[in-house]
């Protein structure tokens, strides 16, 4: 059997305990990996005098894969972000989070199944910042066509591969002409070109959120530009049981990096707490992503493996962390899903 490497980033907070707590989970059943662990975070600044080493970035560019746990980002001021500055290091132009209904976890919506396809690289969340004058400063917004058109292309290839019928675009191409109006071309373009048989629409962003909290079933797979996917795919995630339910991923031409996508919770940090199911769950997407890019079956039995094992669990409603309403703590959990396997 194959065995693939693929970079471990701990991350901060809680970030060693559920990236551990995956690696558990993966090995038990059967994935062919091994973990090759790189600094990034705020740990990472005594260690390596950055948040994000060259080291780290290196090792990702040679084994084009890795598994990313969460890191603190200071508010209003400090260190840039971790998370920007690797999408752009590494070009992951292609920020994807499935978001569904999982069984046992009650909600106010049933039959949730979105994937939402998020620009990654450019639009005002990369922070473009300047101070202009004392007390005026500016945020820059920036489109390009390769841009706009390749993450487009990402989601139409990502529906003929996995049956979905429909792209909805999210814009404020009303307001901001030039920017989101570039956007809605290119889309609009690599529709007609390439995808005619996929279903299409557009949707002012705020109206589509109101949609979305009316009736989210109405929508499959949604695309937008970086800070509206930041947004909307937080919204998505408080459908289906909040941040600890969903994973998500970031994908380039030639590398991808897993995520769980909630926060570093210090609050909890250490006490063995945290619910690892998103970070496994970024895992499972990790595991379907190497299936593909490498061929790798065993990969795919894997994956298939521990989707079915925490579905089992959460269906069960026996074994379950406090923010799903349960006791359990971090390695009870994960005990749980490794016998469900």
């Amino acid at each position: 059997m194959d065995v693939i490497d693929v970079v471990l980033i701990a991350g901060d907070g809680i970030g060693p305990e559920v990236t551990a707590a995956t690696c558990e989970v993966i090995k038990a059943a059967g994935a062919p990996i091994h973990w090759l662990p790189m600094p990034a975070g705020v740990a990472a600044i005594e260690s390596h005098g950055d948040v994000l080493p060259a080291v780290t970035l290196d090792a990702l560019r040679q084994v084009k894969v890795g598994l990313k746990g969460p890191v603190g980002t200071p508010i209003g001021g400090g260190f840039r972000s971790v998370n920007v500055t690797f999408r752009k290091a590494l070009d992951l132009y292609a920020a994807v989070r499935p978001v569904r209904n999982l069984p046992g976890v009650k909600t106010r919506y049933e039959h949730v199944d979105l994937v939402i396809f998020r620009e990654n690289t450019e639009g005002l969340y990369t922070g473009i910042e300047n101070e202009v004058a004392p007390g005026v400063v500016t945020s820059m917004k920036v489109a390009t066509e390769k841009a706009c058109t390749r993450i487009a292309e990402a989601a139409f290839e990502y529906c003929v591969r996995r049956g979905r019928a429909k792209v909805s675009v999210f814009h404020k191409a009303n307001i901001m002409k030039l920017t989101d109006g570039l956007f809605l071309r290119c889309a609009r373009a690599v529709r007609e070109a390439r995808y005619p048989q996929i279903a299409y629409e557009e949707v002012i962003i705020d109206n589509a959120c109101m949609q979305l909290v009316k009736d989210p079933t109405r929508f499959d797979v949604l695309l937008m530009e970086n800070l509206y996917g930041d947004l909307v795919s937080d919204l998505c995630a408080g459908l289906v049981g909040g941040l600890g339910v969903v994973p998500g991923a970031n994908i380039g031409r030639d590398c991808a990096v897993f995520e769980a996508v909630h926060g570093s919770a210090p609050d909890i940090a250490g006490n063995g707490l945290a619910n690892p199911l998103a970070c496994l769950m970024s895992g499972v997407m990790l595991l379907n992503y190497l299936a593909e890019a490498r061929q790798n079956p065993a990969c795919k039995q894997a994956a298939d493996r521990i989707k079915a094992a925490y579905d089992k669990v959460l269906s069960d409603g026996k074994i379950r962390t406090r923010d799903l309403g349960g006791t359990a703590g971090t390695k009870e959990f994960t005990a749980g899903l490794i016998a469900a396997l």
